[in-house]
């Protein structure tokens, strides 16, 4: 497969997987600072900083709320990092890479940016917000579902997947720094009902409330939430998952193009990482450090397959 094709799957990918997340990141924002009336200026900023955007939002607006972090984060074709530019970087990869996609894949993300063209013609209203994030995440899912039910499982398909789990384990790992500690309460509020709601919507922006409920016998605590979006390889948004899901579509491409390149042993060291650990023993190292070496290192590998692979050849 020519470098192009495999880069403009990749990114595709990456791509959509980064509007989705971005979507589920205003929701929790949303939800935080109707719980914290008298602080909500603190939490949209949090959401800037959770996307690496404070820089570029500074340069631009003045103060934190609701309706200019959204437009920002939805709609502001001068953010690279908006919902908006995220699906036309990923209908403009899927236009360059069309021969390598089924027509339902296509269909799916050409349906997802028109949609978008549509609902984002005009400033969001904040009691139509809700419903139009549910929307967005929706379509994602559909382009994510024609991938899964109609790829054949080869070289197109694992870098496709690559691109999904880079970016996702990036968004969690984003999430779960800058979340833990913007939502420690005060400690008269802690193991009350402010200090679970917080903590369920820290769970609900990585899409993990329920499924926390069901897998987790503990309440919302840090470690167990910790533990859950971290190390709980059944849960499909945590690091190890993304990093199980990496190695193995890496695996894939080994065998296809019949060897390894550095990417690989990347991939298992950061896997490594992750594998057989206790989340006592990240919060001895330091939480904080834990994750910011993993972004870090999530990144190294990121651009190391596209060196490996010559996404730009």
């Amino acid at each position: 497969m020519l470098g192009k094709t495999a880069g403009g799957l990749y990114w595709m990918f990456r791509s959509l997987e980064r509007a989705e997340n971005t979507t589920r990141l205003i929701e929790a924002g949303f939800r935080i600072a109707l719980t914290r009336s008298t602080d909500a200026e603190a939490e949209w900023k949090s959401v800037i900083v959770t996307s690496a955007a404070q820089s570029a939002y500074e340069a631009t607006y003045d103060g934190y709320d609701s309706a200019r972090v959204t437009n920002f984060l939805l709609r502001d074709t001068d953010n690279p990092g908006s919902v908006f530019s995220a699906v036309k970087s990923a209908r403009d990869n899927a236009r360059l890479v069309r021969t390598a996609l089924t027509s339902e894949v296509w269909v799916a993300v050409n349906e997802t940016w028109m949609l978008l063209c549509d609902i984002l013609k005009h400033p969001v209203k904040e009691t139509e917000l809700p419903e139009l994030l549910a929307a967005i995440r929706q379509q994602c899912a559909f382009v994510r579902g024609a991938l899964t039910g109609t790829m054949l499982r080869k070289d197109t398909y694992h870098f496709c997947q690559i691109g999904i789990f880079i970016e996702r384990a990036d968004n969690t790992a984003r999430i779960i720094d800058v979340k833990y500690h913007a939502l420690l309460p005060a400690s008269s509020f802690v193991g009350g009902r402010l200090d679970n709601v917080q903590w369920e919507t820290l769970l609900r922006s990585v899409s993990a409330h329920r499924s926390f409920r069901w897998a987790v016998e503990e309440g919302y605590t840090a470690p167990a939430i910790a533990s859950f979006l971290i190390l709980d390889r059944r849960m499909p948004r945590s690091l190890l998952f993304c990093m199980d899901e990496i190695v193995a579509n890496l695996g894939n491409l080994a065998d296809s193009y019949g060897g390894r390149c550095a990417s690989h042993g990347l991939a298992d060291t950061l896997c490594a990482r992750l594998d057989n650990r206790d989340i006592s023993s990240i919060f001895d190292e330091g939480l904080h450090e834990f994750l910011g070496s993993v972004i870090r290192d999530t990144a190294t590998l990121g651009q190391q397959i596209e060196q490996d692979y010559r996404f730009n050849n």
